[in-house]
């Protein structure tokens, strides 16, 4: 796995890469990988151990999203989905690739679906994990408990507030190792990781800014094969947020993960990446017909 960079217009973004992309499977597209936005959220520690599953099959790029990881961590403008989509789209552009699956994970789903809204030519099939923006909690108070916990680390950065974070991701607490929680506060307090964190924040608070989040008003438009999965027990965007998007997307389709957070990558990696990838797998893109 190389860590790379791009331009992404005024920006500059890190991506991890690795894999070739194969013909046979997927119609030969990339697969690009966008991470969640908790406190040390990279594509590294969200996907370092599902890397290497999806590159047997694809040529896959896992992309630090603005503001995180290697990235540059500008004031985000507008809504932070449409912000960050932009310039994933400039990354595309930078390496030359016109079309590409899509996987996001909370924040990188949003991101994911915001793009696949946007610029529809530009995706394949599109896999979203508990994605936000998309979820319309119907039975659950908002904010949900793993929103709480984020809120109470940025609002006082500490180990102890970052650990009861990373708790409400998984299911299996012996995941939140201190190794883990050391890496991700690392990040999380890095040179401008706050401002940027608390940045992306706000643009689903501002008023002018909320509305565009609410991607489950625009589902209807999206005509992509959609893979919605969803750990059965997260607590960060729990399940019954996936019900809008899956009446509201045609071509949807749900996986639920038992015993399974917000991390289905980590908690449920292998079966989450066979999933994942026979969705992925059976796209096709028949010269002069509609794809599939």
């Amino acid at each position: 796995m190389e860590a790379r960079s791009a331009k992404a217009g005024d920006l500059t973004l890190a991506y991890y890469e690795q894999g070739e992309a194969r013909p046979e499977v997927g119609a030969g597209l990339p697969l690009v990988l966008l991470h969640g936005g908790g406190p040390g959220a990279s594509a590294r520690s969200n996907f370092e151990s599902a890397i290497p599953r999806f590159a047997t099959s694809f040529r896959t790029i896992a992309v630090d999203m603005p503001g995180f990881g290697g990235s540059d961590k500008p004031p985000v403008v507008g809504n932070y989905f449409r912000f960050a989509a932009d310039h994933i789209v400039r990354v595309l552009d930078e390496l030359g690739i016109d079309r590409v699956h899509l996987l996001g994970n909370s924040l990188g789903g949003g991101t994911a679906t915001r793009l696949t809204l946007q610029h529809p030519e530009r995706v394949g099939r599109l896999v979203l994990m508990g994605p936000g923006g998309l979820s319309y909690n119907l039975f659950h108070a908002d904010p949900t408990e793993g929103v709480r916990r984020l809120t109470e680390f940025n609002l006082e950065p500490s180990r102890e507030a970052l650990r009861a974070f990373i708790s409400t991701m998984v299911v299996d607490q012996s995941l939140v190792t201190d190794e883990l929680v050391e890496l991700r506060y690392a990040d999380a307090t890095a040179p401008g990781a706050r401002e940027a964190m608390i940045s992306m924040g706000m643009s689903f608070f501002d008023p002018e800014t909320a509305e565009d989040g609410m991607l489950w008003r625009e589902a209807h438009r999206i005509k992509h094969h959609t893979l919605l999965t969803w750990g059965r027990e997260d607590r960060v965007n729990p399940l019954d947020g996936a019900l809008v998007a899956l009446k509201s997307i045609k071509r949807a389709r749900l996986h639920v993960f038992p015993n399974c957070g917000h991390w289905a990558q980590i908690e449920a990696a292998e079966e989450f990446a066979e999933v994942t990838t026979a969705f992925l797998a059976a796209h096709s893109e028949p010269s002069g017909g509609a794809r599939s």
